[in-house]
């Protein structure tokens, strides 16, 4: 019996048991999220038959419009998780993660350009058409390799992931927090968003991408072709909400939500804090750079406005309105808020940002734990 006691592998073998099932009751419990889930569940079968078997005169028929609108709002629920990540369980307050949304745009979108060869409107079989029109005599260095999907695939999470961990390494060995931090981030976007406006950056410029005609051999403007990519977007959404859900709730998610409540204590009673701020903050913008690798080929262009810190700005609303700190939340407030958006733009389009700011107020101040909290707070009281 002692042997077993002071055995080292058997503590681990303990530990490790002991932690899985931890996790296994947090998300069992997790009645929000499997909501979440069974919602998607349902999206995904629903869709591909109410847009594909339903005829075109029934009033059950889902357009294709609505598809791509659709695949465009769980894009923001994913880029949502990310900012809620940071926000809701780390406390760094992020108002660049467009940036990290843009960059994972723009090297889906590069792949796309690239698949376009000679169906573009000069005909060049390696130049993109805004490279023939700015007298680009050859193709630049960073543009090779990006017409293998694989190749792509990979600088949609190493462009976001590598630029997340630099700025993080260097801000928070700093010590650089709260408001400090999210003015840095906040320029860090706008510092790229004016790069990325200019010509002779190799991105397009102030058109950026657009004209896409494939994916893989796939015509984007197939029916089958949108439903593939809406229920990858369901399915990359799902997973990386359980990923979400399982780091929050393991060993290192609680020293994640420590550091939010108190990082001097966290700091002195030995963990390294800097450390686990990096890895969280690089692994949400590589969340981002997938969400917008997924809403690219949907939308059908990328341009330098996605980085605009508005757009950043409008996702902590979003996380806000839903219900930070929850994760399932961040995605119910940017379903919700941009559906309000899509509305109210064709119907008072002159109100709509006063809207939306007055919509972040009113959530600051009569709902701090957001619409999810409200809904908590309902089942209480019954």
């Amino acid at each position: 019996m002692t042997a077993i006691v002071n055995n080292p592998s058997v503590s681990l073998l303990s530990d490790d048991a002991h932690a899985r099932s931890r996790l296994w009751q947090a998300m069992s419990t997790d009645r929000g999220g499997q909501v979440l889930l069974s919602l998607l569940l349902l999206l995904a079968l629903a869709v591909p038959i109410l847009h594909l078997v339903v005829p075109d005169s029934s009033a059950l028929h889902i357009s294709s419009y609505t598809v791509t609108l659709l695949g465009k709002y769980l894009c923001y629920g994913l880029l949502a998780i990310a900012v809620d990540l940071i926000w809701g369980y780390c406390g760094i307050l992020s108002l660049g993660h467009a940036a990290f949304f843009s960059l994972g745009g723009y090297a889906m979108g590069m792949y796309l350009m690239r698949q376009i060869g000679t169906r573009g409107v000069y005909g060049d079989p390696l130049l993109p058409d805004f490279m023939v029109f700015l007298n680009y005599k050859e193709l630049p260095w960073f543009w090779h390799g990006f017409d293998m999907f694989w190749f792509a695939m990979i600088m949609v999470v190493l462009a976001p992931g590598i630029l997340a961990y630099l700025f993080g390494w260097l801000a928070f060995r700093s010590r650089v927090t709260g408001v400090y931090l999210s003015i840095i981030t906040q320029a860090l976007t706008y510092a790229l968003m004016l790069a990325f406006f200019r010509n002779d950056m190799g991105f397009g410029g102030n058109n950026g991408f657009t004209d896409f005609k494939d994916l893989l051999g796939f015509a984007l403007n197939k029916p089958t072709t949108r439903i593939g990519l809406f229920l990858c977007t369901v399915f990359i959404l799902a997973v990386a909400y359980l990923a979400c859900r399982y780091i929050v709730a393991s060993r290192a998610g609680r020293v994640v939500t420590a550091i939010r409540d108190a990082e001097s204590r966290t700091r002195f009673i030995g963990y390294r804090v800097e450390s686990y701020k990096v890895w969280v903050f690089a692994f949400s913008a590589i969340l981002a750079g997938l969400a917008g690798a997924l809403y690219v080929p949907q939308v059908g262009i990328i341009n330098p406005s996605e980085f605009a810190p508005i757009n950043s700005i409008e996702v902590v609303i979003w996380v806000a309105v839903g219900g930070r700190g929850t994760l399932y939340g961040a995605v119910a407030g940017a379903v919700l808020v941009n559906y309000a958006k899509t509305y109210f733009t064709a119907a008072l389009p002159e109100f709509w940002l006063y809207a939306l700011g007055a919509l972040f107020i009113l959530a600051t101040l009569f709902l701090p734990r957001g619409l999810v909290g409200l809904l908590d707070k309902e089942k209480v009281q019954a």
